[in-house]
């Protein structure tokens, strides 16, 4: 390792502040008892071996504004996420639980990328290279141009990197990868900041696409610094129920192409395959003539997706009535809740609430308001709503329906999958064209949809 400075620090887990003395509570991010005791050994002369030149200052209209080139994988659902392809040069973050599929994925995508005479390297520091090869042997993959190499050094994967010149990089999992220039453990908030900037300086240097994949903590998150999610250029989310066959691959951060665009896949024996029309597979095993259900156009990304909305209201047993919800946030159903009782009427606070998005996707948008007040109104009143409408539009605390962004998308896509009626605010209908088959119907307030629908 050589001779250096070694100096201990205690570093917050969560999103890697520093400080000379343990605390109980970090002062940047606000997290209890996350403070973690590091030693680091930092080498003479040197920065963990990175680069230390910059360029020249240009101004920004000399600047060169070439076409961008991608590397087009062939996976349509997977291209559309990036916003086209891989960029040369990025780094893209992929996240997802245990099990997921993130491993296969990425090897699937590294397998179509090197049909073009490219090469891939994929680094693993958690399986051997056995392992790996029967994952692959199992989902049909045959390509003489992928590598891949075992180990959890840093300094020797950039060794091996410069060797092999490969055109792609994957390495799986960047909390397993280490630096010789510091004595913390793997998985530390240095090692991992350490190995991304490593990472990340050879993607810009080099113009290798490099793939890293993180692991996730309970909440959630991509485990590490925060700043790990800065400093790449995608992050990628891989979202799914254990006990459904679908994924969603969630574009939350991308330089290159749109945010909150999604591909969807479905896991079968053979790997990750793409679904062409989500839609009908979220609506093919819709209940017909059942109280609580309603279908929502849901924009994700560029891309108009139709979700089954569904809304389960009864008496509650306890004293304490119970609000569940399952890909919805909780906070809103609990707000639109309070706006019925108060501008409706309807006596709610003794009621028990499930609400769940059938399929296993997750709706953070305003627009399924509207959606979600006709499901709850429904599965109150017991009475179904027709099978043929849509709903979208936020609504506000006074009870009044919002308008909302990109209506005829939402539109056209419900009309293609055969729906007939689509309840919407009465602001946007102004400027709307009109779609052979779809019948609009506009309202102001909740009253009105409730005067529409069961009036």
């Amino acid at each position: 390792m050589g001779s250096g400075k070694t100096r201990h620090l205690f570093v917050c887990g969560s999103c890697g502040y520093q400080a000379p003395k343990w605390l109980g509570r970090c002062p940047d991010c606000g997290s209890w008892n996350s403070f973690m005791e590091e030693t680091e050994v930092q080498a003479e002369g040197r920065r963990g071996g990175r680069r230390s030149s910059i360029g020249r200052p240009e101004p920004i209209t000399s600047i060169s504004l070439e076409s961008e080139m991608r590397y087009v994988a062939g996976i349509p659902e997977f291209d559309r996420t990036l916003g086209g392809g891989v960029v040369p040069g990025s780094v893209t973050l992929i996240g997802g639980e245990p099990g997921i599929g993130k491993s296969t994925l990425i090897l699937q995508i590294l397998a179509k990328l090197t049909e073009g005479g490219r090469s891939a390297l994929y680094f693993s520091g958690e399986e051997s290279a056995q392992q790996i090869g029967l994952r692959a042997e199992r989902i049909g993959i045959r390509a003489d141009r992928l590598f891949v190499l075992t180990g959890t050094c840093i300094d020797e994967l950039l060794k091996q990197v410069g060797e092999l010149k490969p055109s792609l990089l994957a390495v799986d999992s960047i909390q397993t990868v280490y630096s010789q220039d510091m004595g913390a453990a793997p998985g530390s908030v240095g090692q991992v900041r350490e190995a991304a900037l490593r990472l990340m300086d050879l993607a810009k240097g080099s113009g290798i696409p490099v793939f890293l994949i993180g692991h996730v903590t309970k909440e959630g998150a991509i485990a590490g610094p925060k700043v790990l999610e800065h400093l790449v250029d995608t992050v990628l989310y891989f979202e799914g129920d254990r006990g459904h066959l679908y994924r969603i691959l969630r574009a939350v951060k991308n330089r290159y192409g749109p945010c909150n665009e999604i591909g969807v896949f479905e896991m079968k024996d053979a790997g990750l395959c793409e679904v062409g029309n989500p839609s009908r597979i979220f609506l093919e095993e819709r209940p017909e003539n059942t109280s609580g259900s309603v279908v929502f156009p849901c924009l994700e990304g560029t891309r108009p997706l139709l979700v089954e909305i569904q809304a389960l209201v009864g008496p509650s047993s306890f004293g304490t009535a119970r609000r569940t919800a399952s890909g919805m946030d909780q906070h809103r159903i609990a707000l639109l809740v309070a706006v019925l009782e108060k501008r409706l009427g309807m006596q709610l606070a003794e009621q028990d609430i499930f609400v769940n998005i059938a399929g296993g996707l997750r709706v953070d948008e305003p627009a399924a308001d509207l959606g979600l007040v006709s499901a709850l109104m429904s599965s109150f009143l017991d009475r179904p709503v027709p099978q043929d409408w849509v709903f979208f539009g936020e609504v506000g605390l006074a009870g009044e329906v919002r308008g909302v962004n990109h209506p005829d998308l939402r539109i056209r896509e419900a009309r293609k999958l055969g729906f007939s009626r689509c309840c919407l605010s009465r602001s946007r209908l102004e400027g709307l064209q009109a779609v052979e088959g779809m019948q609009l119907t506009g309202v102001r307030s909740i009253q009105e949809l409730f005067d529409v629908l069961f009036g």
